[in-house]
């Protein structure tokens, strides 16, 4: 098969491992040139990975270009996206999809006159972990879910990230920046969403940049950092969770799946690895459970290059614009059940994606 042609657009903090790991791991993609608002940071990026930098004016007038991967910032997503199919190209997006739900339909709308695709992070869902524990679903070993939790706490980004201003403006916040990888899991384990409660707040009106050139500046904060409520899924199961940046520390299990049979505690969504622990019940302890993938393995890139095979053979691809369009849903849904005081009832429900064909790993046994 040939590679796609794939034009990357967005050359910040989180092009670094998509460029590594497209250059070098998925061979069915080849990156053929990089852009940036910033002409100087493409050039520089470009450099370090031996590839070619143009504007972006350019790369979306480059008919050799198949695929343009959005690394921009949220507030740019929809923009891109939007150019990008306009253009005639497929688009795979860094999450979330965008910001509002109106640019959101806007974009599946587009991709559906063109017959392009859309894809969009995060593509944890396909690593070894969750598909572990997709699995153990499936299979019955913790019998029907009927609950579960899903916990993100911290105190926000501002201590690691260089630039963290965007984490506190529109478009960010801990359900928009963290969300996509809880719900996306959520919906890959347990299937389609229906309705959504949530409180929301905000603690602190500022935050203090903690590193890089930045360190000491002060950051407004606009966007509520503390979530809670609860999701409704399709099958039964009701999820409660947690979306925040004002917590310093906690014990709480990033997602845990409750059955008629047992526990199954899921690996942190944001890697690819595991662990993965179950607890049936007749056990007396929970039971470590094989994973494929070495557990500190990023695999940013998997969910692209999962689209171009799909594209190659007329398959339906995993990391969708659908499954990023519910989970969009589910995370305007938190902020408008604060607002409204009541449940919101979702309107864009994606189905379970496939789960991936890979060699069956055992059951754990006692």
């Amino acid at each position: 098969m040939d590679k796609a042609q794939v034009g990357v657009i967005g050359c910040g903090t989180i092009s670094e491992i998509y460029l590594s790991n497209l250059t070098t791991r998925f061979t069915n993609v080849r990156v053929a040139a990089v852009a940036d608002i910033d002409g100087a940071r493409a050039t520089e990026k470009a450099a370090a990975h031996g590839l070619k930098s143009c504007s972006v004016e350019d790369m979306l007038s480059d008919d050799s270009i198949e695929v343009i991967l959005n690394l921009t910032t949220p507030l740019s997503h929809a923009e891109i996206c939007l150019a990008a199919l306009g253009a005639g190209k497929h688009v795979y997006t860094e999450k979330p999809l965008c910001v509002s739900m109106k640019d959101a339909e806007r974009i599946m709308t587009l991709a559906r006159k063109k017959n392009l695709r859309v894809g969009a992070a995060p593509d944890t869902f396909l690593g070894a972990g969750l598909q572990t524990c997709l699995r153990l679903i499936d299979e019955g070993a913790i019998g029907v879910p009927v609950a579960a939790t899903a916990f993100m706490t911290g105190h926000g980004p501002e201590s690691w990230h260089p630039n963290p201003a965007f984490y506190y403006g529109q478009g960010g916040g801990p359900v928009f920046d963290m969300g996509p990888f809880y719900f996306t899991a959520l919906i890959a384990l347990l299937g389609p969403a229906q309705r959504v409660s949530g409180s929301v707040s905000r603690t602190f009106s500022r935050r203090v940049v903690g590193t890089g050139p930045k360190a000491g500046q002060l950051i407004d904060v606009e966007v509520p950092t503390h979530a809670a409520g609860t999701i409704d899924f399709a099958c039964g199961a009701i999820v409660s969770f947690i979306q925040s940046f004002d917590v310093w520390h906690a014990n709480l299990p990033r997602i845990e799946i409750y059955g008629t049979e047992g526990s199954l505690s899921v690996p942190d969504p944001n890697t690819y690895g595991g662990p993965v622990r179950m607890r049936a019940s007749v056990d007396e302890e929970w039971i470590d459970v094989p994973v494929v993938s070495p557990e500190g393995e990023n695999l940013s890139g998997l969910g692209l290059s999962e689209m171009v095979d799909a594209m190659a053979t007329g398959r339906a691809h995993r990391a969708s614009g659908a499954l990023a369009l519910h989970a969009l849903e589910i995370m305007h849904a938190v902020h408008d059940a604060s607002s409204s005081e009541r449940y919101v009832t979702l309107r864009y429900p994606a189905p379970r994606p496939e789960p991936l064909v890979a060699e069956a790993q055992p059951l754990p046994t006692e």
